[in-house]
């Protein structure tokens, strides 16, 4: 099946999962790469740092979702591309900052260096900024080119989804804390909004630009808030449990950092138990939403039930 004309289908089990995110994978590296913007004439290592960390492998979750969604409802993934690219240089941003001494200090992230271990601190910072930025160029773009409500809703939701009031804020109490004991709705707000606010905007811009009801890309949006923070506990479980090898970044980060966890607060267990009931949350708004939404379902199951 050629790249960018495949559809979305049931998975039915984890081999056939697997095949279509990496078909998926296989679009979005493409499309990202149109959507780089041109080296100008100032040094190239800008150009060079963004490139590193946006291409370093991953699963592109989030584009994936965003692109998904618009299928799922009905619509055209085409006409969500420069949105979900926008999403992944977005969420690459976040990877760079969190990574810096002055946040996670790790020293690698999918497999390999970490940006500033190879760039150092201060192009790191420019790079990260970078991709946010084109990010944001790239949707206002895609706006111009094709103003409705359907591109600014997208944009509005991705925006909402990585600002003062979504993954930034909870970046800011997950620093603020580190260090600190945490109760378990700081650690959850922490968890709704670092992670999971991200995953919400992706499914509900993706909905958005299927030509959803509003009432319908709430319910994405919903799925999403549960996905993430199930995701976020399962990471957590996960970097106790797994291997660098498995994870391609460092395990034990979290306690090395002195950060409080759904492992720390409640142990391994009871954490899987809260995020298989997430898991199965956002499993039966899928399931009120019909067929459209079984690869949404399957890959919900998988992000928040793996055991690597």
């Amino acid at each position: 099946m050629a790249r960018g004309t495949f559809s979305i289908r049931g998975a039915g089990d984890m081999k056939d999962l697997n095949k279509q995110m990496n078909q998926w994978i296989a679009y979005i590296e493409e499309k990202l790469k149109e959507f780089m913007p041109e080296q100008g004439e100032f040094p190239p290592v800008i150009f060079e740092a963004m490139a590193y960390s946006l291409f370093a492998g991953g699963k592109r979750l989030r584009p994936m979702m965003l692109l998904a969604a618009c299928e799922a409802v009905g619509g055209n993934k085409e006409e969500a591309v420069p949105f979900a690219c926008a999403m992944e240089m977005i969420h690459t941003y976040s990877l760079i900052h969190d990574d810096l001494p002055a946040m996670d200090n790790d020293d690698y992230r999918r497999g390999r260096l970490t940006n500033h271990k190879v760039f150092g601190e201060d192009m790191a910072i420019l790079a990260g900024d970078g991709l946010l930025h084109h990010a944001m160029e790239v949707m206002a773009d895609a706006c111009y080119n094709n103003p409705s409500k359907k591109t600014t809703g997208a944009m509005q939701a991705i925006a909402h989804g990585a600002g003062v009031h979504g993954m930034l804020i909870g970046q800011v109490v997950d620093v603020f804390y580190e260090g600190k004991p945490l109760e378990a709705n700081i650690l959850e707000f922490i968890h709704i909004n670092k992670t999971a606010a991200m995953i919400r905007a992706s499914l509900k811009a993706g909905a958005i630009l299927g030509g959803a009801t509003d009432a319908v890309a709430e319910s994405f949006a919903l799925a999403g808030e549960k996905i993430g923070v199930a995701f976020q506990i399962l990471d957590d479980i996960l970097d106790v449990t797994s291997t660098m090898e498995e994870l391609g970044k460092p395990i034990h980060s979290d306690e090395r950092n002195e950060k409080t966890t759904y492992v720390t607060l409640y142990g391994i267990e009871k954490s899987r138990e809260i995020a298989c009931k997430l898991s199965d949350e956002a499993i039966s708004i899928w399931n009120e939403l019909g067929e459209g939404s079984i690869f949404l379902k399957d890959l919900t199951e998988y992000l928040t039930k793996r055991t690597f």
